[in-house]
Formats: C-alpha cells, sequence, structure tokens
C-alpha cells in the first residue's frame, strides 16, 4: 500500500511513539487524522500533521473508542489504515498490585484498543491495514511488571485472532512489539516504583519501522535477535520460530 496520500489515523497521537508515527507519517505524503486524550498535545499534533480534524476520546469509554474509525473515514472520504498507540504501566509484585490498578490496565492496554480496532476492521477496506503496539514484555516475563504484562498479552492474542480472520480481506494486522524506548512511558507509571532498566532505545526507528511495516503488510514488528534493539519487521511465524532453541 502506498503511504502517499493514504487515510491513516493514529489513536495515541500525543503519545512519544504515536506522535512521531503520526508526524513521519503526514511527511511521507499520508492524509493523518490524530487522536488522543490531552486536548492541548493533541492540538499541537494536528498543527504538526496538518490536519484540521483530530478526535478525543477516553480509554474507559468503549463506544467512542469504537467509533474513532468511522469519524476519520467520515472526515477522509475513507480509510485506509489504523495504528493504535495507547497505555499504561504500573509497576509491583504480583501479589501486591492492587484490582483497581490491575483493571485500569486491562481497559487502557487491552479493552480500549480493542474497541478501537473493532471500529477500525468495520472502516478499513480490504488492501487495508490495522495495528497496535504492545512490546516485548509480551515474549518476556519481567519482574514487577506481571499486571502491564498480561494486559498487552490480552491485546496480542486478540491481534493474532484477527490477523487470521481478516486474510479473507486482504486486511493487514500489525502487532508492534518494541522493547524499552527513550520515551518517558515508564517513568509514568500509574502505581509502584520503577524498577532498574536498561537505558531506552531511540523511539525513531521505531516509529519509522512500525509506519513501514503496517503500510507493507508486516505482521509483527519486533527487537532483532542480535542487538536486542533494532527493530525487525516480518510474520509472526517467521519470528516465533526464530526463537525457538537452537534457532538463533
Amino acid at each position: 500500500m502506498d503511504i502517499v496520500g493514504a487515510r491513516l489515523l493514529v489513536v495515541g497521537a500525543t503519545g512519544g511513539l504515536g506522535g512521531l508515527v503520526a508526524g513521519l507519517a503526514a511527511d511521507r505524503g499520508a492524509r493523518v487524522v490524530p487522536a488522543g486524550r490531552d486536548v492541548g498535545r493533541l492540538a499541537a499534533v494536528a498543527r504538526r500533521v496538518g490536519s484540521p480534524f483530530s478526535q478525543t476520546f477516553d480509554a474507559y469509554d468503549l463506544d467512542r473508542c469504537s467509533a474513532l474509525a468511522g469519524r476519520a473515514a467520515e472526515h477522509l472520504g475513507g480509510l485506509d489504515a489504523v495504528l493504535v498507540a495507547i497505555g499504561a504501566v504500573a509497576f509491583g509484585r504480583v501479589e501486591d498490585v492492587p484490582a483497581e490498578i490491575e483493571e485500569h490496565l486491562m481497559a487502557v492496554n487491552a479493552l480500549a484498543p480493542i474497541a478501537v480496532l473493532r471500529g477500525a476492521l468495520r472502516a478499513v477496506g480490504g488492501g487495508g491495514a490495522v495495528g497496535a503496539v504492545t512490546g516485548i514484555v509480551v515474549e518476556r516475563p519481567t519482574a514487577s511488571a506481571g499486571a502491564y504484562r498480561a494486559s498487552k498479552a490480552a491485546l496480542s492474542g486478540w491481534l493474532e485472532t484477527a490477523r487470521l480472520e481478516q486474510r479473507g480481506r486482504a486486511v493487514g494486522v500489525l502487532e508492534a512489539r518494541p522493547p524499552h524506548l527513550a520515551t518517558g512511558f515508564a517513568e509514568r507509571a500509574v502505581a509502584g516504583v520503577l524498577p532498574r532498566l536498561p537505558a531506552g532505545s531511540d523511539p525513531a526507528p521505531w516509529a519509522a519501522a512500525v509506519l513501514d511495516g503496517l503500510f507493507a503488510g508486516a505482521e509483527l514488528v519486533r527487537p532483532d535477535s542480535g542487538d536486542g534493539r533494532t527493530p525487525r519487521a516480518g510474520t509472526a511465524a517467521r519470528a516465533a520460530s526464530a526463537r525457538r532453541p537452537g534457532r538463533g
């Protein structure tokens, strides 16, 4: 799918990675509709991407989330691609994280993205693409991030099933699993104490890889098995095979 002139909705465009993707897409010639929670930051992103139309939403309003793609399609005269890049993180041992925090993570990291994508699959035509950001945490258990991992794994599982179901329509379903990125996301945890983490990877190459993967029909963007930081796009099956013992 050619990005020039493509109609793209970026949900979470006020975040670090989502904002980079939205700006890069606009620079490459896409018509971008940004959506986000913070009104002031959303207005700045809309100016950056040259869009007179933007959308606010709350992750707890699932009806509003599911309507985002349809409203973007009405504005753009159709919709070619949708990317969801929203999330929240909390830290703590699994026996210590309160139920209300677990509920919040499930709402923001799984239920809201799923609602957006459900509406997106109705709005995007054959040959289009949808995608969402989960994280490498879905593959690698990390101490103090059990609730966060569980919520992202729920979204990952939904994406796998959606990919299977959408093949007959030729609609691509992308999952992006970046490592810890230097966007400040981990420092904005809703609960718990930030554990010691390695230095975050540069988010710019990941934004480019996610955008390229979305429009190239990739199934998965994850860290290269070599350095664990460089993004690599491919199929989900190939990535699973590469992680098996003896495959590198």
